[in-house]
Parts: C-alpha cells; structure tokens; sequence
C-alpha cells in the first residue's frame, strides 16, 4: 500500500518507498500509538467543538441584553448572527483546503489561538460596529476548525466506526449550545453579557495547551487504486481539479442542498428560541436561555447517539444507509417542529422541543460521514469545507428571513412553517439513498476507507 504525498505532525512518509521516514519513526516510538488513542482524539476535539457552540448560542441568549445597551432592532440582532455566519461561510473553502493540505493539528491551534484573541477583544466592545465586526472575525477563527477536525477524525476512524466516532463528537454541540445558553442567560442576568467571553476565553486557553501537548496526527495513507500527487503540483491546478471533482457529483450536490436546508432550521431555532420565549410565554432572560437550550439540545444528544450506532448497521449493507437515517430524523422531526411554534401551551411546547431536538440529532450524526461515503479521502476536508460553506449562506439568511417574515405572520408561525423545509430537505436525502444504494459507477471509484 502507498502513502500519500503528504507530510503532518508526527506522519512523514518516503515518496520513494511509501515508508514512514526515519524522522516519523523515531516521534511514534517515542510516543507510542495506544489502541485506543482514536478515542481520545474524539475526546479532545469534543471540548473544542463544545467551546466553538458554547461561544456561537451564548450571544444569542444575550440577545434582551444587547437590545438595549447597543438599543438594537430585531434586525440588527439578526445582522450580528448573520455575519458571524456569513464569513464561517466564506472562509469555509479556504479552511477545506488548507485542511488537506498542511498539518490539521496545527491548523485546529491556529484557529483557536485566533479565537482567543477576537473574544478577549468582544470584552471590549462599545459599539454596534464592533460588535459586528468582532462576530465576523469569530466566524473565520471557527471555520479553521470543522474540516481539519472531521478529516482529522476519519484518519483514525474507518467505516466500522466512523459515524458513531463522528456522532460522539457532534454530542459536543449540543452540550455547548446548552452551556453557551444557560452559562451567557445566568451570568449575562447577574453580572453583564461580557462576563460570559471572559469564562470562554479561559477555558480556550486550557485547551490550546492541551491540544498542543496531546494531540497527533494520524498515520495517513491511500489505496493502492490513488497515485500519490508529485510534490511539484501547482495550488492552482489542485484548486480546480478538486472542486471540479467534488461538485461535479450529483450525490454530493444534493446533499449539500439538504444540508442547506438542515441548518437553515437549525439556525433560526438557535438565534430566536430564547427571543420567542422571552416575549411570547415571558420567561426571564435566565429561563427563556435555559428552556430554549436544554430540551431541545439534551434531546439531541440521544438522537445523535442513535442515529451513529443506526447509521453505521444500515451502511454495512449499502452506502444508502446513513442517508436513509439522516431522512428519517428529518420526516420524525417535522410534527415536532410545527408544534414548537404553533402551541401555547408550555406543556406542549417542551415536548415538540424535546421530540424536534431527538429528530434533529439523528438527522445531524452523519451529515459529515454520508459525505464521505461519496468523497474521495484526500478531497474530504475540501468537501467538508464546501458543504459547510454553503450550508451556512443558507444559515446566514434564517435569521433575517425570521425576523421580517415575523413582523407579518408572527414568530411561532414562522417557526412552525420551517417543518416545511424538512420535508423537503428528507425527500432529497431519500432520492440520494436510493441511488447511492445501486452500484453506479460513481461510487465503485470511491474507496470505503
């Protein structure tokens, strides 16, 4: 088997006999591979993806606060999230990219160090501009981290294990959107919304030594069917031989338009939840972030681990499988998601939010995974770059659409119209499945590492 011409971290390898160099030899026998180092990788990542989400929901529970020190309107608030969005979105690309292409380790480091440094200057903040601007910049420092960390993961975790390696992770989600929202509702109410990045920014630096000190690369190689690429190569020729590659595929095209879709009922449910609950049941400022975090995301955790272990039995039978789960969680998830809007019952409305959070995290366990059973390897942080860029455009336009479509219809009633998304998002995800399942051509060059 031949390796890959590529160079991280502890993973150097000889282009001419396909042999970890005698740098590489001497850095893993020093530091010996335990067997279940893929795990502890799972474990490190998670509190970096807890600390990203934990960051992105805190500003929306602080949403009461910031209207009236900065005296904002909805859509101002909407702009704040939006670009945080709108530039993950952008720089989404250039993170796939530099993911397959320099060490991912140092990447995920670069990133965090660049988020310490935005959220020590979000303290300082005094003006709606800022404000903005400072959430932008946040959106590129946590781009860096999603490519390099799922491609990261898929080195250590072939098909066997994969979706629920990458559900395990995604659990991190919804655990740091439920610290974000209570953490920002609790200190935000009791001593100002700046004492929250103060909390962030420490731990962040903890985990910047951690991650330094523990996380490696993972021996990386190819199928002997993938020719290793001369080290010569021009950027530009790789760059369009490898979105062309990529976007020329109609299964990874729909699943980016499903994606799309996914995430932009993700995000209005992030952004307005606790504003909804706040003005419509008035909840306090504490209770409307507890409440509009902790069912729908605990619930999530349940349903992401589900759909991993589901995902990865269905997938051994065709590569349909994790597509055919994604689908359900989306069809389950639709009479959960009108009721949460619909409903004036407090009652009630907790059962649609644990039973939309269940739905959604069967759905999200193997968004990353279905795509890499139609990538090749060495495009995988690229692709996982593209898909996430696009489907947060898609995210970027929720916030804005929810608050115009609410001054005329009402906030629950544009909520609930977003279970009409997931009926479609769920008959694309169906129609991918039933292809993916057959043995086209497309697919059989698709290795199953």
């Amino acid at each position: 088997m031949r390796f890959s011409n590529r160079c991280f971290t502890g993973t150097c390898v000889s282009i001419e006999t396909g042999e970890p160099s005698e740098w590489n030899s001497r850095l893993m026998s020093a530091i010996p591979m335990q067997k279940n180092y893929k795990w502890y990788v799972i474990a490190m990542l998670w509190f970096i993806c807890f600390l990203n989400y934990a960051d992105r929901q805190a500003i929306f529970a602080l949403f009461p606060l910031l209207r009236v020190e900065f005296h904002l309107s909805d859509m101002q608030l909407a702009l704040v999230s939006s670009s945080f969005m709108w530039m993950y979105a952008v720089f989404g690309p250039v993170a796939g990219l530099l993911g397959d292409r320099f060490s991912r380790k140092w990447l995920i480091l670069a990133g965090l160090v660049f988020w310490l440094c935005v959220t020590a200057a979000t303290i300082l903040a005094r003006q709606y501009w800022q404000l903005a601007v400072l959430r932008a910049l946040g959106g590129i420092a946590e781009a860096v981290y999603f490519p390099a960390a799922m491609s990261l993961i898929s080195g250590y975790h072939g098909p066997e294990t994969r979706s629920r390696a990458m559900a395990v992770h995604q659990s991190a989600v919804y655990a740091g959107t439920v610290g974000g929202g209570v953490l920002a509702s609790v200190l935000g109410e009791y001593f100002g919304w700046r004492t929250n990045f103060i909390c962030f920014g420490s731990l962040g630096l903890c985990l910047f030594f951690v991650l330094l000190v523990f996380l490696r690369e993972p021996p990386l190689t190819a199928p002997a069917t993938l020719p290793a690429k001369p080290v010569h190569q021009s950027l530009r020729t790789s760059l369009r031989d490898t979105f062309a590659e990529i976007l020329a595929s109609p299964l990874v095209l729909r699943l980016i338009v499903a994606f799309i879709g996914a995430n932009f009922v993700a995000m209005v449910f992030m952004v307005w939840l606790p504003s909804f609950l706040f003005s419509k049941f008035h909840m306090s400022l504490s209770m409307a972030g507890v409440n509009a975090t902790i069912y729908l995301q605990a619930a999530s955790v349940g349903g992401v681990l589900l759909g991993g272990v589901l995902a990865d039995l269905l997938a051994r039978k065709d590569r349909g499988g994790r597509m055919r789960t994604q689908a359900f969680g989306l069809l389950a998830g639709m009479p959960f998601l009108f009721l949460t809007g619909w409903t004036l019952s407090v009652q009630v409305l907790i059962l649609g939010m644990i039973g939309f959070g269940f739905c959604k995290g069967i759905y999200e366990s193997n968004i990353w995974a279905s795509l890499y059973d139609v990538v090749r390897p060495e495009r995988r942080a690229t692709a996982v770059g593209i898909m996430n860029s696009l489907g947060w455009l898609g995210g970027g336009v929720a916030p804005l659409a929810i608050a115009a479509g609410s001054q005329r219809f009402g906030m629950g009633a544009c909520l609930s119209a977003t279970s009409l998304v997931y009926i479609l998002s769920a008959s694309i995800l169906i129609w991918n499945a039933s292809i993916a399942a057959g043995n086209n051509n497309e697919l059989q060059r698709v290795p199953s590492i």
